[in-house]
């Protein structure tokens, strides 16, 4: 008995791109999450973080860059997920251009002010 191999062309381009996306953010999503969840509320506990407590911990730079990684991949994930979901329903070719579109800007929108409010947030004195 002879083994038959076929060879598949993968389209490249940004289908591609975002199919990939989604298994490689969700992935990183994965543990991302579970670290915070075990450090927040297992190890300090949700009813001792304060002001105070994320003012110690954005005193250095690795939790911001942390907390940023997260903020960026979850709702890269997110508003990819939603676009495939849209991109069910919108058929022409000049609406999904349009709802592309629009969720960048949604997207830029929102990660823009996660940034600013994660990395301009100046902690208090101590």
């Amino acid at each position: 008995m002879t083994t038959q191999t076929r060879k598949v062309e993968v389209p490249q381009g940004w289908e591609a791109f975002a199919w990939k996306w989604m298994r490689y953010s969700g992935v990183l999503i994965f543990i991302l999450a579970w670290i915070h969840v075990l450090i927040q509320d297992i190890l300090v506990g949700v009813y001792n973080i304060d002001i105070n407590y994320v003012a110690g911990r954005w005193h250095g730079g690795f939790w911001r860059v942390y907390d940023f990684l997260l903020l960026f991949f979850a709702f890269s994930h997110g508003m990819n997920g939603t676009r495939q979901v849209l991109a069910d329903y919108i058929h022409g070719a000049g609406a999904r251009r349009a709802l592309n579109w629009i969720l960048l800007i949604i997207w830029a929108v929102v990660v823009v002010i996660g940034t600013v409010a994660i990395f301009g947030f100046t902690p208090p004195a101590a």
